[in-house]
């Protein structure tokens, strides 16, 4: 490659997805800046001993350090060819019971957060009138389920937001994808886990179980390997023509067909499934 592709990708500490994009990227050649937040820059070390990654310290929440990442990023190579808004947080719990405090941090990261980085890249791109911006949505995001209302709303937001920036960026020769992943192996059910440690439901008390399961339910065994995800990804998004929506992994075929169905065929097999089924 002789003008290699200058990849910036958010949320990358090791275990999550991030980290396995940083790798696909770095293996099509392209120069990768891995960032994550300060208190987990200690988790991407590992990235540090491939050549054609760097680290840097980057908090979506703050506009002063996505501009310092970005000028610094500007300042060395003069462009950014590629975004990949991956930083992003579970939120899971009854939305009757759920603090607003834990709903909001989630749309802060999932939704703002993105927003935040598009705006400060934007400016580059459209000056070069090149480059790709890539938002990561969820199949949850086109079919929501109980128990994660929160992060699924946050998500239909990214796809939105995609929808709209898709067609005003044209112009810009920006383009941009939403990514949907399905079931994906990573850290991420165990940080909804931990998250909901203790939990004091009050009407949902008689469901702590079935929340707790679907605070896990991305992470079964048939859950897709995070390498083969990231190299899929990575191989559609450096393509001339990326597409608009990538939509891959692990039961993306369920949430399709979910999401053609019915509003009752949906609300049977959600109540059925997470226990919801029963008068209380």
């Amino acid at each position: 490659m002789n003008n290699p592709k200058v990849v910036l990708i958010t949320g990358c500490a090791k275990g999550g997805i991030g980290y396995e994009y940083c790798k696909a990227f770095a293996e099509k050649q392209c120069r990768v800046f891995a960032s994550d937040t300060p208190q987990r820059m200690n988790n991407m070390s590992d990235l540090n001993s491939f050549d054609k990654i760097k680290t840097l310290e980057l908090d979506v929440l703050s506009d002063i350090s996505v501009s310092s990442a970005i000028n610094t990023i500007i300042s060395k190579y003069g462009h950014i060819d590629v975004l990949i808004n991956n930083a992003g947080i579970g939120s899971v719990g009854p939305l009757a019971e759920l603090s607003l405090d834990t709903i909001r941090n989630a749309w802060e990261i999932n939704m703002l957060g993105q927003l935040r980085m598009i705006q400060q890249v934007v400016p580059h791109m459209a000056e070069r009138r090149s480059g790709c911006i890539v938002n990561i949505g969820s199949v949850v995001g086109k079919v929501s389920t109980p128990w994660a209302g929160s992060y699924c709303a946050s998500k239909a937001s990214v796809h939105a937001m995609s929808d709209a920036l898709r067609v005003e960026l044209r112009p810009f020769g920006i383009n941009v994808v939403v990514v949907m992943p399905g079931a994906v192996k990573s850290n991420f059910g165990r940080a909804n886990m931990e998250r909901l440690k203790d939990p004091d439901w009050k009407l949902y008390k008689g469901f702590k179980d079935s929340i707790a399961e679907r605070a896990g339910a991305s992470q079964g065994a048939s859950a897709t390997d995070a390498t083969i995800f990231a190299r899929h990804v990575a191989e559609k998004v450096l393509r001339r023509k990326p597409p608009r929506q990538i939509m891959f992994g692990h039961m993306t075929g369920l949430f399709t067909v979910l999401s053609w169905s019915p509003m009752w065929v949906r609300d049977l097999f959600f109540s059925t499934r997470f226990g919801l089924n029963k008068k209380m």
